[in-house]
């Protein structure tokens, strides 16, 4: 199968290394010493679609199965210079199709993973989260970004900014051990957790830091475990040494965060774009707590937040003997 000059293994590595912060490369290690996963993507039907799983298979992250419209596919493929040759295409007359079709993919474990392709998240979602047909588990399902952002000296999670709008306490507990178990398999044995709200102590009149407290005693009672949480904290003095040292803040967590949990949608969509637009950060997204990951890329995304965004679903989606550490 012939690929991209520059590309493979190593011109994945490059891709990450040409960010000045670099802060993926731990991840895209980590990836490209396991195997190549099998995803379904779902209707790549435009150029950024369909070159972001070429791109993918070319840097032996994946081995794409295009699912959508054949005829539309094989024209966006002309018009971008790619040979499909050796690629599966699963037929299907619309998007809707081809996202029902993807999971079916994965319920039928003949993928390891689904990508989205270029129809709406709310489309292909809607598909993975089917009571009957779906891709529920016992988890609630969640979303995590996880950030390289240039000031930070190591890769930032957050959750959830994409799926969950209003989330209750019991749904926080989900979300907490999903973002928890990705990063015990991206190699944090006890990854700092912070919970984050308006202020870092407990205010009866912000529910956000009742809750933050509640999780933090689920934790001390092992219905969370694998990693160290506290909460409620604010931003700074999450992510800030100082800020936390200023406020008298003694914390495992405090000031170095790995994970932080925000209070709802709102304000982790506002955050993570506040890092992406004003910092300069990049965004690396993945669904969690389904039967398989889900791969969420946007158009607008560089080819290392793409490759980012797959390699997560590589660790996610292998087994754990062969992760590497």
């Amino acid at each position: 199968m012939p690929t991209k000059a520059g590309n493979g293994r190593h011109g994945a590595k490059r891709a990450i290394e040409l960010h000045a912060h670099g802060g993926y490369e731990r991840l895209l290690r980590a990836a490209q010493a396991l195997d190549a996963i099998r995803v379904a993507v779902a209707h790549p039907c435009n150029a950024e679609a369909l070159q972001a799983a070429i791109d993918a298979r070319d840097e032996d992250l994946i081995v794409p199965v295009l699912v959508g419209p054949a005829a539309r596919i094989a024209v966006v493929a002309r018009e971008i210079g790619v040979v499909l040759d050796g690629i599966e295409v699963v037929d299907t007359e619309h998007s809707h199709a081809a996202a029902a079709a993807a999971v079916r993919l994965a319920r039928e474990g003949k993928v390891d993973a689904i990508m989205k392709g270029s129809l709406h998240t709310d489309e292909l979602l809607r598909a993975v989260l089917d009571r009957e047909c779906g891709l529920r588990t016992e988890r609630r399902v969640s979303h995590a970004f996880l950030m390289d952002v240039p000031k930070y000296p190591r890769p930032l999670l957050i959750t959830d900014a994409a799926v969950n709008i209003a989330p209750k306490l019991a749904d926080k507990a989900d979300i907490l051990q999903n973002a928890i178990d990705l990063m015990n398999r991206l190699g944090y044995e006890a990854p700092r957790v912070a919970i984050l709200s308006a202020v870092e102590t407990v205010n009866p009149a912000i529910g956000s830091t009742i809750e933050a407290a509640a999780l933090c005693k689920m934790v001390d009672r092992g219905q969370i475990t694998g990693g160290i949480v506290d909460g409620p904290l604010a931003f700074d003095n999450a992510v800030n040494v100082e800020a936390a040292r200023i406020k008298g803040i003694v914390s495992p967590v405090a000031g170095r965060a790995d994970v932080l949990l925000v209070p709802d949608l709102e304000s982790g969509n506002m955050l993570y774009k506040q890092l992406v637009y004003l910092a300069g950060a990049d965004a690396a997204g993945v669904v969690l707590g389904a039967r398989v990951p889900v791969i969420l890329t946007s158009r607008s995304d560089s080819l290392r937040i793409r490759l980012a965004s797959c390699a997560l679903a590589v660790v996610l989606a292998s087994p754990p003997r062969a992760r590497a550490s």
